[in-house]
């Protein structure tokens, strides 16, 4: 198979596209001729070994994918091959097969475009845990979205909807204030593409002025940087500041805040959530595939690029220059009928 491999640390340019031995399934797992796999900001910093956890070289990049099984292991029952899938990954999507955990896989509809399916999992999955799972997100509620255009950040804004929050959509020019408008977004805060001392102070008191007297009850800050500090100003009484990234650095924020507000800061780790609570993340999986089957979550993808220009997608993302998702198209999906549920 055609696989994008990480043999050194570096950036997406260290990346190279080679072909290696098909993978055979272990006891209980399934492997997954993938069609389509969604790219994440985690896949520019797995590569320069700056993510949470650094896998063995070489590996592909890629944590979530959709594809058809074509092979499963001794132990499981619950699909065959050819069904359709999504999967949930640590790693290993960017290739034309996948072995994965069974029971990080999914069954999905036969009929939605590969590239929105595999799109999913890793956004919506972290921040349905971060609104439902650490945050209690309220009907009623003021959600504050930071990076309201990226991934991380249309996700929020969808979700925030469909939990009946009014969401209030930060970003850093007009071109992704309107995209978060044209995702579901009550309101719009514009900040600096880079801020510092005092421009986090005008960003506060814009925050303050569209949130009103009693403030934001949740922020999902996948930012961090001098963004956090303003945001955090913002909230309530009671009010709930997840940090879900770093994409702007680590933010450094005084802590007689959390005191003087009787606020929360609650971190959010998806990735030990799927190791440590896998049913409960199956099942947010589960809801957040009904409701992009329903209608309730639009098609996140902005572009598509094929295997061979992967490495360009992982660029762009690490950038900071998309708007919602990227995914990667692998290959098309087999015609089989007779497999379908």
């Amino acid at each position: 198979m055609k696989a994008l491999l990480s043999k050194v640390v570096g950036g997406p340019d260290t990346l190279t596209l080679e072909t290696v031995d098909d993978p055979l399934p272990g006891p209980d797992d399934v492997v997954i001729d993938v069609e389509a796999c969604g790219v994440n900001y985690p896949d520019a910093l797995v590569i320069r070994d700056k993510y949470q956890v650094v896998p063995p070289r070489p590996f592909s990049p890629g944590a979530e994918v959709c594809g058809s099984v074509s092979a499963v292991g001794t132990n499981i029952t619950a699909f065959k091959a050819g069904e359709r899938v999504i999967a949930r990954c640590p790693w290993g999507g960017m290739a034309e097969k996948l072995k994965v955990s069974a029971d990080r896989c999914l069954l999905v509809s036969t009929d939605l475009p590969a590239a929105g399916l595999a799109t999913l999992q890793f956004t919506y999955g972290t921040v349905f845990h971060a609104l439902r799972d650490r945050a209690s997100l309220r009907e009623g509620e003021k959600l504050l979205v930071l990076g309201a255009a990226g991934g991380i950040g249309t996700a929020a804004v969808e979700l925030g909807k469909v939990f009946g929050a009014k969401v209030f959509a930060a970003s850093s020019s007009d071109e992704k204030l309107a995209f978060a408008r044209s995702r579901g977004a009550d309101e719009t805060i514009s900040y600096p593409s880079v801020v510092d001392e005092a421009s986090s102070k005008q960003f506060a008191a814009a925050i303050k002025e569209a949130a009103g007297r009693n403030g934001i009850d949740v922020v999902l800050d996948p930012v961090g940087g001098w963004y956090t500090e303003p945001a955090l100003r913002s909230l309530g009484r009671n009010g709930r500041l997840l940090i879900v990234g770093f994409t702007a650095g680590i933010a450094k924020v005084p802590m007689n805040l959390p005191l003087l507000k009787s606020c929360s800061i609650i971190g959010v780790d998806w990735y030990n959530f799927n190791i440590n609570e896998p049913k409960r993340s199956a099942n947010n999986s589960r809801r957040i595939v009904d409701m992009y089957v329903k209608g309730q979550l639009a098609h996140a993808v902005s572009s598509i690029f094929p295997l061979e220009r992967a490495a360009q997608a992982i660029h762009q993302m690490s950038e900071r220059a998309v708007l919602g998702k990227l995914a990667i198209q692998i290959a098309d999906r087999p015609v089989r009928p007779e497999t379908a549920r």
